[in-house]
């Protein structure tokens, strides 16, 4: 009997699979704000829970593995990605004031020497 699929999986799936692509195609356009270690970071996160949504199992073999037994692994999980996706979107927003830092600077810069020139 094939196992039932339920609709939180194919939505997780699909979320991940979005968040991949865009984090791939970003990447593959040489935007700033995706470096490589970003990219392979977000493929192991979304990846690792299209792979929990697909497999519900696997948390539960890994939580054996960990130490941890019983339906407290799922909360802790739930809890670790949450905190992730708030670190991951701090860390992008702060590249990118960054980079409008610095941006701003250099015409700054460039607007002084433009007006300090002897006529």
């Amino acid at each position: 009997m094939p196992a039932k699929i339920h609709l939180y999986q194919v939505i997780v799936t699909a979320i991940s699979a979005i968040m991949i692509y865009q984090g791939v195609d970003n990447f593959a356009r040489g935007k700033a704000n995706q470096t490589f270690l970003k990219l392979f970071v977000r493929i192991v996160v979304w990846g690792g829970m299209a792979l929990i949504a697909i497999f519900p199992t696997f948390s539960n073999k890994l939580a054996e593995f960990i130490g941890l037994q019983g339906n407290i692994n799922a909360v802790i999980l739930t809890g670790f990605i949450l905190i992730f996706l708030i670190i991951f979107k701090l860390l992008s927003a702060i590249e990118r004031l960054e980079q409008e830092i610095s941006k701003l600077t250099r015409e700054n810069a460039i607007s002084e020497i433009n007006n300090n020139k002897p006529e």
